[in-house]
């Protein structure tokens, strides 16, 4: 979880979300691993876990990862939660949960759909406590960005 709470970081400093993800064969071999890069590359679907896996997955020349973890500092959402299940990741490790985004343990529940064709082991709740303050303080900046800026500068 450390490596992935890194590339959360990263993310923050470069005005992303914090959000981190890694990918861990069984050997303990990292994959791959990514930080939130949506901003960046213009890509509403640029989350962690998306580039992460698609990394791990063209390092193994394999559309499947059935005997790799992912472990990602926020609960991921639904359309993450799916893409987990088709790569057909063995077990999601997840710091933050998110009552309002996840598709997890919160909001559609992917994994316990009656549809679900994958269902991972999922662990929530590692080191959640870090990835909550990054998060929290990222958005406080945020915010105190905003009310910095000009009236005129905030409807535009």
């Amino acid at each position: 979880m450390e490596s992935a709470l890194e590339q959360a970081r990263a993310a923050a400093e470069n005005g992303e979300v914090p959000v981190g993800a890694v990918v861990v064969a069984a050997d303990g071999t990292v994959l791959a691993a990514a930080g939130n890069r949506t901003e960046r590359d213009h890509d509403a679907a640029a989350h962690a876990e998306l580039l992460a896996l698609r990394a791990a997955a063209a390092a193994r020349g394999s559309a499947r990862l059935p005997d790799c973890d992912l472990y990602v500092t926020l609960e991921p959402c639904p359309m993450c939660a799916a893409a987990i299940g088709l790569f057909r990741i063995r077990r999601v490790v997840f710091a933050a949960y998110d009552p309002k985004g996840g598709g997890v343990e919160h909001g559609p529940r992917i994994y316990q759909a009656p549809g679900a064709q994958h269902r991972p082991e999922v662990v929530g709740g590692v080191r959640e406590r870090e990835a909550v303050a990054l998060l929290r303080g990222f958005f406080k900046g945020l915010r105190a960005d905003r009310q910095a800026q000009p009236p005129d500068a905030k409807n535009k």
